[in-house]
């Protein structure tokens, strides 16, 4: 939900210029994929449900992540998943028919959006991974979110679904606007 509302964000202050509805649709799938992305290095990620063997792929790579919140939540992993999607999704669709960089910025949009929210965590970011150094907001870790517990289901969770329909609401013309491209 955050990432989908930080993409609604992005799309109202920064207006996509070439936006179709294969473009749109694809454009929302690739935040949700960003949006799970960094958590990659779980074996229980919902990503790998997704894919024919995913499972044992999710199970090898958290092996190889030593373990949960290291590279695919750093400075490093964000550069390293820009990297690979600015190489990949060109080669993915039919960039005749999908704007690629509206469906790359969308990915990352969700990436970091996660990554954000992790931010305000008890467990924090090892944003400069490999070292150690964990960082949060706020910076008193007692202060932070514990994942899963009652502050994120029923002040966060409902916090960002009113955010949608109130920013939606009092951005509906843009929206529309925007959407009127699609036609």
């Amino acid at each position: 939900m955050v990432a989908f509302a930080t993409l609604l964000t992005a799309a109202v202050y920064y207006p996509p210029t070439n936006l179709n509805l294969a473009t749109l649709i694809v454009a929302l799938i690739a935040n949700i994929i960003g949006a799970l992305l960094p958590d990659i290095d779980q074996g229980s990620n919902r990503l790998w449900d997704l894919l024919p063997g995913g499972n044992t792929i999710g199970k090898i790579l958290k092996n190889l992540f030593l373990s949960h919140r290291t590279l695919s939540h750093s400075l490093l992993g964000i550069f390293l998943v820009f990297k690979a999607t600015i190489w990949l999704i060109p080669k993915l669709l039919n960039t005749s028919f999908v704007n690629s960089q509206i469906v790359i910025m969308a990915l990352l949009i969700g990436y970091i959006a996660h990554l954000a929210s992790d931010l305000m965590t008890e467990e924090g970011l090892p944003l400069l991974f490999p070292l150690k150094i964990k960082f949060g907001i706020p910076p008193i870790k007692q202060l932070r979110i514990k994942t899963g517990k009652w502050v994120e289901k029923y002040i966060v969770f409902p916090g960002v679904v009113l955010y949608i329909i109130g920013f939606g609401f009092y951005n509906w013309k843009i929206i529309v606007e925007i959407l009127k491209h699609l036609i």
